[in-house]
């Protein structure tokens, strides 16, 4: 036994306890990095899930929110001169229309020209894409249509949002309204009011390029459109011709 002279610790001692120290502050350090590890994975899991969801609701919002506009297209700036007819355009990748909602304000703010259409993704697939302008009047609607039927062009910008990306497609169909009595609605990739209605409902239909079932994935949105103001019908918000 050791005498009260000579309590202490040995070297041998020592260079144990630090060892032993040293694997419990590894473990404890491994441990910790699993753990936050784990927890950014499931914040980007949760993150990507919201942006889906969003999306997908900011969609629907978006087409349910639907103004019926009669604009004079490719008329001059009293109004004057221009064919009528209902601002809506729907193609496979490219759809404008008037809306109540928009990304910045929701239902709250100024009603937007939004023009949804698709492009090519940077990394491969393609990507959905919206612009959002300004509504002021239906003179100004009636700038983007030559006639009734057919459209300006739409691009990118630097104010355009991406609504959803990373996608192996994405395609517009549109329910028209039927032509004879006795026809039914039909889904067309196409909208072919010809200047006389609006489409019934609109159905977006999206895949991702690199599917991931561990996470929401984006689906088909379809909306209605409860439209019952007719075309024919002149209301007070053109100068009279």
């Amino acid at each position: 036994m050791r005498s009260r002279s000579q309590a202490g610790v040995t070297l041998m001692e020592l260079l144990i306890a630090v060892t032993l120290f040293s694997m419990i502050s590894v473990g404890l350090l491994y441990a910790m990095r699993i753990g936050l590890n784990s927890y950014g994975k499931t914040q980007s899991h949760l993150m990507d899930n919201r942006r889906v969801v969003g999306a997908q609701r900011i969609l629907e919002e978006e087409i349910e929110g639907m103004i019926p506009i009669v604009a004079p297209c490719n008329a001059g700036s009293d109004g004057s001169g221009g064919a009528r007819g209902p601002f809506f355009q729907g193609e496979p990748q490219t759809m404008r229309l008037v809306s109540a909602f928009s990304l910045q304000e929701g239902w709250r703010g100024q009603p937007q020209i939004l023009e949804l259409f698709v492009i090519p993704a940077d990394n491969g697939g393609v990507r959905l894409v919206v612009n959002e302008i300004p509504y002021v009047h239906p003179i100004q609607a009636g700038r983007l249509c030559t006639d009734p039927v057919h459209y300006l062009p739409v691009s990118p910008g630097p104010q355009s949002f991406v609504l959803a990306d990373k996608l192996a497609f994405c395609r517009f169909s549109y329910l028209n309204p039927p032509e004879a009595p006795t026809q039914r609605p039909a889904w067309q990739p196409a909208f072919n009011g010809k200047g006389r209605t609006w489409p019934l409902a609109v159905r977006i239909e999206m895949s991702p390029s690199q599917p991931d079932f561990s996470r929401l994935q984006p689906i088909t949105v379809t909306a209605p459109l409860r439209i019952r103001r007719s075309p024919s019908i002149l209301y007070d918000d053109l100068p009279p011709q």
